[in-house]
């Protein structure tokens, strides 16, 4: 009877071990595949960054001067300037991957190793000062630790990434600075990557010079520069811009702030590029174009008048926001790049920048647009004017409302 019984119920038992097999063999493949695919990711981040290098090497670095050597990280290099205690420059390619990156913040500064006369360190920069709790009090010295190749750029890697908070990489910057129109630069130059999908080459800087201020209180003396520089090359596109931001908060645009890669070199004294043929070199360096570096959005943009080009008494569209609230009449100028007439019948005219990243707007309600002998919305479009009035806020943009067309004065009118 027991004999009769394993006969019957043993094929069951025998498909059972079998599926059991199957499914540890399966399982065991499976681990094989996750180790042979993270060894071939690891390659092709192996071989990115020496891509990265092989690229650098060919175009990206600046001339390097005798005396000074470059220090390479996964995917960025530099040439530090021991007597300012911070890079004279660092250069980095912003790849299209950086779209599908999704590494984070790492936060682990620390000094670079590979800087034979040693790094500016932590304490340059702020004291962490243990308490009783276990916790820590922090006593900054008034800078931020400003990168100089952001650490978003390397968000496809995390070990690149980590590298970027090496205090090689880091500049004593204003937070305004650092946190404003700094940050926007590097999305700007971000977005252009994406857009395009091609590389970029970039390479920051401060601008150093003998008698810079320092940060007296740290270890090594870190040098506090007054401008800082990024400039960037597209080889595939045959596109260069350059910028120089101060050290402080920037209240125009980032697209102020451009110029060319010339105007750069003559500040600084750095040969950026200089691998590219003589005739070529001269070409992009010499010139730049805003609306080649712009998104849809911001095309038709202009840049805000020169403040010191101005009458007395007039503003530019930048200016107009620390009239806000005064009760005073102003008088501010700009062109009208964007205008819309709303469904209700008002009227919005935008200066300088389009909506949604307007500065400046002038408003004429319905009940109003019958005082003009023109169509506000269209008349003025593309022209550059002057608007007489009160300041107000709306929505955080400066705006001032007017009732008829005496507060407006068109300037380029034959």
């Amino acid at each position: 009877m027991r004999f009769l019984f394993l006969l019957l119920f043993s094929p069951l038992f025998v498909q059972a071990q079998t599926v059991v097999t199957q499914i540890s063999r399966a399982e065991t493949d499976l681990a094989l595949l996750g180790k042979k695919q993270d060894s071939l990711l690891k390659k092709i981040e192996d071989l990115k960054f020496q891509k990265i290098h092989e690229d650098l090497d060919k175009l990206g670095l600046p001339k390097v001067n005798p005396g000074e050597e470059v220090i390479y990280h996964l995917a960025f290099a530099l040439v530090y300037a021991e007597a300012f205690e911070q890079a004279k420059w660092v250069a980095h390619i912003v790849l299209p991957d950086v779209v599908n990156g999704n590494e984070g913040r790492t936060n682990d500064f620390r000094p670079d190793e590979k800087i034979k006369t040693g790094s500016a360190v932590e304490t340059d920069y702020f004291l962490r000062i243990p308490i009783t709790d276990s916790t820590f009090k922090y006593d900054g010295f008034g800078y931020d630790r400003g990168h100089l190749a952001p650490s978003a750029d390397f968000r496809y890697s995390k070990k690149a990434l980590s590298e970027s908070y090496l205090y090689s990489n880091m500049s004593p910057q204003v937070a305004k600075l650092n946190r404003g129109r700094w940050a926007e630069l590097e999305d700007v130059i971000r977005q252009y990557v994406v857009r395009n999908k091609t590389q970029v080459y970039i390479v920051s800087g401060p601008v150093l010079r003998p008698g810079l201020p320092k940060i007296e209180r740290g270890t090594n003396k870190v040098s506090i520069p007054e401008f800082y520089f990024k400039v960037a090359l597209d080889e595939t596109n045959q596109r260069a811009i350059g910028f120089i931001m101060p050290n402080k908060d920037c209240e125009y645009p980032v697209m102020s702030y451009a110029c060319s890669i010339d105007s750069i070199e003559s500040v600084t004294g750095i040969d950026f590029f200089a691998s590219l043929p003589d005739d070529k070199e001269g070409t992009l360096e010499s010139k730049y174009d805003v609306n080649k570096w712009v998104g849809e959005r911001e095309l038709g943009d202009v840049q805000p008048m020169r403040a010191d080009s101005l009458p007395k008494n007039t503003f530019n569209t930048v200016q107009a926001r620390y009239h806000i609230g005064k009760n005073e009449n102003v008088r501010i100028c700009g062109t009208v790049v964007s205008t819309k007439l709303s469904s209700k019948g008002n009227i919005f005219l935008n200066l300088d920048k389009k909506f949604p990243n307007q500065i400046f707007s002038i408003s004429i309600f319905k009940d109003y647009v019958s005082n003009f002998s023109y169509a506000p919305d269209t008349f003025l479009a593309g022209k550059t004017i002057c608007v007489t009035g009160k300041v107000t806020d709306f929505n955080g943009t400066a705006t001032v409302n007017i009732t008829n067309e005496k507060a407006i004065e068109i300037l380029d009118e034959d």
